[in-house]
């Protein structure tokens, strides 16, 4: 029996690999994920949460750049390197954007950039006051590689931070919606009479209630916030998960080996995890699949409706409602650039559900 279910594992491995699309979307998704883990590492704005604002430089096209006066300041952050990685540097420096710059008898004299073909202040700083160092040690030159938000702040920056809440709210979603799912589902195919009656009547309600408007509710009763977008999310979608696994475990509980199982002597919940579970999990795999791309764009939605990640986090959603109406003021790629993210992103998780799907189906 061991034998044999390694041949079907192996079997279906080997029926994935030669589904490109599945392949590339597996890499793709995996790249998506080291991204969202290390966003601080590879992030040009490594401040928490990318949210270094310079208004000056508000809604500037891909490639520009500027030159940047950093001040010091005295204040002194008790920061690990663990806090840096995975949750940004506390940038207590003062970054001015500056269109010239020059130094006479110790005194350093910039005058800030300004657009629009207007004039910057000029404004004059002694040297004592940069630590004693070279005031070039101070003027760097940023590039903005995607541009900048409508408040200055670096695009590329906050696209890689947004990745980390719309890439995790997939597995934090998947998982309640498994565990809640898997639960249900369970108690009602396998039991069945009034359970069965009482779990598919609650099941009915649940999906009967738009998607989006259950997630508002419940988001608005546990507050606005991080965690509990994942948990709303994850509370809406358990009910397809409940449905695949109560007529998968119908259909098995009438096999011999769960008959045999019972002659043995186990117990239900031996029978249900042990026996019954493992042999119909590719149905659920395959909707886990499905479920991670609907939990992106349910938090995408929430996100642009203002009740998903709060400011100043980084979320794709939020980042094309802050920018939307830029569509038609000539700079589009503000909202689209956010939105090719969340597109993607969501096809993988589609192709790699159609590739699974193809994978595990016996008959094929």
């Amino acid at each position: 029996m061991s034998h044999k279910s390694n041949s079907l594992k192996q079997l279906a491995l080997q029926k994935f690999k030669r589904n490109f699309w599945g392949v590339f979307s597996f890499y793709f998704i995996v790249l998506v994920g080291v991204i969202s883990v290390f966003a601080y590492v590879l992030a040009p704005d490594n401040s928490q949460y990318a949210n270094q604002m310079h208004l000056a430089i508000h809604s500037k096209k891909p490639g520009f750049k500027v030159q940047m006066l950093i001040m010091p300041s005295q204040l002194k952050t008790n920061q690990g390197v663990f806090d840096k990685i995975f949750f940004g540097k506390k940038n207590v420096n003062t970054e001015i954007p500056i269109s010239e710059y020059r130094i006479e008898n110790s005194i350093l004299t910039y005058k800030e950039y300004a657009s629009d073909g207007l004039k910057g202040t000029e404004k004059t700083i002694k040297t004592d006051l940069l630590l004693n160092h070279s005031p070039k040690d101070f003027i760097k030159e940023k590039s903005f590689l995607f541009g900048t938000d409508k408040y200055g702040r670096d695009l590329l920056s906050r696209v890689l931070v947004g990745a980390r809440i719309s890439f995790f709210i997939g597995f934090v979603a998947v998982f309640i919606s498994l565990v809640i799912g898997i639960f249900m589902g369970s108690l009602a195919g396998y039991f069945g009479g009034k359970v069965d009656a009482v779990i598919m009547w609650i099941i009915n309600v649940t999906w009967s209630i738009p998607t989006l408007l259950l997630v508002i509710a419940i988001t608005l009763a546990l507050g606005k916030g991080f965690w509990q977008v994942f948990i709303a999310v994850g509370l809406t979608m358990w009910v397809e998960v409940a449905r695949v696994v109560r007529g998968q475990i119908i259909s098995a509980k009438e096999m011999q080996y769960v008959t045999a199982a019972r002659a043995l002597g186990f117990n239900d919940f031996r029978i249900i995890t042990k026996h019954i579970l493992p042999n119909i999990m590719a149905p659920v795999i395959v909707i886990s699949a499905a479920n991670f791309a609907a939990a992106i764009l349910i938090e995408s939605g929430l996100s642009f409706l203002g009740i998903g990640a709060q400011p100043p986090m980084a979320s794709w959603g939020a980042m094309i409602k802050d920018h939307y109406n830029y569509i038609i003021l000539g700079k589009p790629y503000l909202a689209i650039i956010p939105g090719l993210c969340i597109m993607s992103l969501v096809m993988a998780f589609m192709l790699i559900g159609d590739a699974l799907r193809d994978a595990l189906d016996v008959k094929s």
